[in-house]
């Protein structure tokens, strides 16, 4: 009876998860990968302080780390930055000597009293000297950042009802002349991946598309509950199930170790 409840259970679980995800379809903002594409280097934005500057300015013989974000976004774009930051600081590199980091806000919303402070976070965890020259962060209107966004493959989708964002994580390595070298997805960014990709990049050798890259979604909006976010809502179904599984084989183990007269009854 109990093995019955427990199979039962388990098949419950799976229909409900499938019928949910089959309501509400993952948003489509996987980055597409434009190796050796130029970046339009003359778009305007705004740097920490206010400034208008092209991207062109940082740009000249050193690689391009570009990193789009969303300042305010406590989760997937903090953690992509976290990452980022962990595996520079295991390079000898260093940022402002032999390349430089560019993070762009893809929120119009989001201004340069914004990315200033989001400099000072990131620049003090990297800990290094002349960080604060070598790392940048920008805002911009909606037509730059989505000229930017276009040109390296990054889609993302706003959602007014939540005021929120759906997008994938992921970073990409430029050709001092502003060419796409490398693309770097997930939240897993290596200090040999890093320095092999800077390396490369610096001498203008362009890889090869990355197989199946990793989608990672942020977006706290499920149209079929209006309550959890997607990605929290996969955690949950999927540890239901996973734990479904487990109590599944411990009961047949147990049953399978009994006398064979016990098993029969």
């Amino acid at each position: 009876m109990i093995r019955r409840f427990i199979i039962s259970l388990g098949l419950l679980v799976v229909m409900r998860a499938g019928g949910a995800m089959a309501q509400t379809p993952a948003p489509d903002v996987l980055i597409e990968q434009h190796l050796n594409e130029q970046v339009p280097l003359d778009l305007v934005f705004q740097d920490d302080t206010g400034r208008s500057v092209a991207l062109r300015a940082y740009f000249s013989t050193k690689p391009v780390i570009l990193v789009l974000a969303q300042y305010r976004c406590p989760r997937l774009c903090s953690l992509v930055l976290n990452s980022l930051t962990d595996g520079l600081c295991g390079i000898d590199y260093e940022i402002g000597k032999e390349f430089t980091v560019v993070t762009v806000s893809f929120d119009p919303r989001e201004k340069p009293e914004l990315a200033a402070a989001k400099k000072a976070a990131y620049v003090e965890k990297y800990g290094r000297p002349g960080a604060a020259t070598g790392w940048h962060f920008l805002t911009g209107d909606e037509p730059s950042i989505k000229s930017l966004a276009d040109a390296v493959g990054f889609r993302y989708i706003y959602d007014s009802t939540t005021d929120q964002y759906a997008h994938a994580s992921g970073i990409m390595i430029l050709t001092p002349e502003g060419k796409i070298a490398r693309y770097r997805f997930g939240l897993d960014y290596s200090p040999r991946d890093l320095r092999f990709g800077l390396e490369d990049a610096s001498a203008g050798n362009v890889g090869s598309p990355v197989p199946s890259p990793l989608r990672m979604l942020c977006f706290a909006y499920d149209p079929a509950t209006g309550k959890y976010s997607l990605m929290t809502l996969r955690l949950v179904r999927l540890t239901g199930l996973l734990t479904v599984v487990i109590l599944a084989g411990f009961l047949f183990r147990a049953w399978r170790h009994k006398d064979p007269a016990s098993r029969a009854a």
